[in-house]
C-alpha cells in the first residue's frame, strides 16, 4: 500500500491537507471574483486614439466595440482615399491595443504574473 493512503480518507496527511485544500479553494473563489470585478471596470472603459495628426479618431470601448469614429474635413481627399483607409484602421487598431493592454494589465496585477492571462 502507498505512503499515506488511507480507504477512508484516499491519499492525505490527514485533516490538514483537506484544510489546505479548502483554503486554496477559498482563495480561488475570492480572486475569480476580483478578475471579473477587474474585467468589468476596464469592459466600462472607453479608448480614444488618433492617427495623422488628430485628423481621425476612433474611440472603442472595453469590451473591444467602435463606439466613435471622427473623421476631419481636411482628411478626405478624394484623390487619396487609401490614406484615409490607412488612418482609419492604424486609428481603430491602436484604441484596440489600449483596451487589451488595459485588460492584460488588470489581470496580471490580480494574477501576481502567474502567467494566466
Amino acid at each position: 500500500m502507498a505512503k499515506g493512503y488511507s480507504a477512508r480518507r484516499g491519499f492525505s496527511n490527514g485533516s490538514g491537507a483537506a484544510m489546505k485544500q479548502a483554503a486554496m479553494q477559498q482563495q480561488l473563489a475570492k480572486m475569480q471574483e476580483e478578475l471579473t470585478k477587474k474585467q468589468q471596470e476596464v469592459e466600462e472603459k472607453t479608448f480614444t486614439a488618433s492617427v495623422g495628426g488628430g485628423a481621425v479618431s476612433a474611440t472603442v470601448s472595453g469590451k473591444k466595440e467602435l463606439t466613435a469614429l471622427a473623421i476631419r474635413p481636411e482628411a478626405v481627399d478624394p484623390d487619396d482615399v487609401e490614406m484615409l483607409q490607412d488612418m482609419v484602421i492604424s486609428a481603430v487598431n491602436e484604441a484596440l491595443r489600449q483596451a487589451d493592454d488595459a485588460m492584460s494589465a488588470g489581470m496580471s496585477a490580480l494574477t501576481g504574473g502567474l502567467g494566466l492571462f
